[in-house]
């Protein structure tokens, strides 16, 4: 499937109001309606499909043409579908995923420092979501399950 920027996406490029690690917005920068996402992941930037999905679930990205987006994981899904599946709101979801985002960002000591700014930075599930990757590249997937859980379940 071939991914394009939406108008959002043009704007965060820009602002950098969504936050994005260095790997997400250099892979970002590719999806320019040539390359696929297949492309796009092998070309050695480090980042996973799963966080391909996340920029298409915060609505960054788009198939190119009107094509349909394939199911997104469990991880990555888009928020009123996620909020729908549980019953439980987007700002539930917040409030009971952030203790644990900080704690997880603590505990990484000076190394964790500026993440566990950026997590106390957030103020709403969309932001902590967009920032749930680095969590994970941070802490571990084993650690950051707990998270996914809050924001996913």
């Amino acid at each position: 499937m071939i991914l394009v920027k939406t108008e959002a996406g043009q704007q965060v490029l820009k602002d950098r109001s969504v936050p994005l690690t260095p790997r997400q917005r250099s892979a970002f920068i590719q999806f320019d309606g040539k390359r696929s996402i297949d492309d796009v992941l092998a070309s050695g930037l480090g980042i996973g499909r799963e966080e391909v999905e996340q920029m298409i679930a915060l609505g960054l990205l788009e198939p190119l043409g009107g094509q349909p987006v394939a199911a997104p994981t469990a991880v990555a899904a888009a928020p009123a579908a996620v909020a729908a599946a549980s019953g439980r709101s987007r700002q539930q979801r917040y409030k009971d995923a952030y203790p644990i985002a900080t704690r997880l960002t603590g505990s990484l000591g000076l190394m964790g420092f500026r993440l566990n700014l950026q997590v106390e930075g957030t103020t709403s599930y969309e932001d902590l979501l967009a920032l749930a990757p680095k969590i994970r590249a941070a802490v571990g997937p084993e650690k950051a399950a707990a998270l996914d859980k809050a924001l996913n379940d």
